[in-house]
């Protein structure tokens, strides 16, 4: 069955939703992020999707946030948010359960490969963020040549396990899933993916679940009550 995982993204210390990924537009939900963890966590979430969109584009951190949750909640927790170092995943290793790299898959492959060798795969999880199939870097904020789904192969060969794709165009409007380019990443990877950006129905996570993925990263649709969590067995 899909697993939905509940996306605790934090700006300026509050759990936050953006539009497009743009951090002028953002939706308020929780002004302490660790209320918004205890509350998806309370109805049932074993694991929960968390992004320090401040560390993400380099302006600041909510590292504090992110640690009182790691420490209280009894749900795993990812994170990813700027890193983009052997040194800053080794101590968020420490403190989440696995960590997520973006930008990093881009400018430093080998880093990558590294940490799923010293780590495991199941610890190191790769984000692949796409605007019309290319991928977006520092927090989204630029668009680089690099093909999604070339990225997701490459990423696969160098020992990744676990895949998020997010379709940055889509992601904080609830306006829908594009299907051909999900399947085109299902095609790409053949581990575990997951995936975000426009869910907004029961009948998009129901079309997540066809094309054969392992979850979906939902914020804004979850929050606003328009996807049915949990889901019924």
């Amino acid at each position: 069955m899909l697993k939905v995982i509940p996306a605790v993204d934090v700006q300026r210390g509050r759990a936050v939703r953006l539009y497009e990924g743009d951090p002028a537009r953002e939706t308020v939900y929780f002004a302490d992020p660790l209320v918004a963890a205890e509350h998806w966590t309370s109805l049932g979430a074993e694991l929960l999707h968390l992004v320090d969109l401040d560390a993400s584009l380099e302006s600041d951190s909510n590292a504090a946030a992110i640690e009182r949750i790691a420490a209280t909640v009894s749900a795993k927790v990812e994170l990813g948010g700027g890193i983009r170092s052997a040194a800053a995943a080794e101590r968020w290793l420490k403190v989440v359960d696995r960590v997520i790299l973006g930008t990093a898959a881009v400018r430093d492959p080998d880093l990558v490969s590294e940490l799923v060798e010293r780590h495991g795969a199941d610890r190191v999880s790769v984000s692949v963020d796409a605007r019309a199939g290319k991928v977006a870097v520092r927090g989204w904020a630029e668009v680089t040549t690099v093909d999604a789904a070339a990225l997701a192969e490459e990423m696969h060969k160098r020992g990744v396990r676990h895949l998020i794709y997010t379709d940055v165009s889509r992601d904080g409007t609830m306006q829908g899933v594009d299907e051909s380019a999900v399947a085109e990443l299902r095609r790409a990877f053949s581990g575990d993916l997951v995936a975000g950006g426009g869910v907004g129905s029961d009948a998009d996570l129901e079309l997540y679940e066809a094309l054969g993925l392992q979850g979906a990263i939902v914020g804004r649709a979850l929050y606003e009550g328009k996807v049915t969590y949990p889901r019924a067995a």
